[in-house]
């Protein structure tokens, strides 16, 4: 099911932002116990990405356009998300 969720937040994210740089982590194992995680059924993930779509962009800005990009997974398939987000 990560690998999944993996590939999926990837797509995403590649479709919406065309990132030149593009790593996801999957942290949930460190989150076992978590209040909320088990009965949403979404994971922790870790995502840094690098993208000409953030160039001009306020970190709040950019944030947002990555959770626009990820659309209705942050309700189902993603429990918790960190970001650092960047332009080239």
């Amino acid at each position: 099911m990560t690998a999944e969720r993996i590939e999926m937040i990837r797509q995403r994210l590649t479709e919406a932002l065309h990132p030149d740089q593009l790593d996801i982590v999957d942290e949930s194992h460190l989150h076992a116990g978590h209040a909320g995680a088990k009965e949403s059924g979404g994971g922790h993930f870790n995502v840094t990405i690098t993208s000409d779509s953030f160039a001009g962009k306020s970190p709040i800005q950019c944030h947002r356009m990555v959770y626009d990009a990820l659309g209705d997974a942050m309700q189902t398939d993603i429990h918790a998300l960190s970001i650092k987000a960047s332009a080239p």
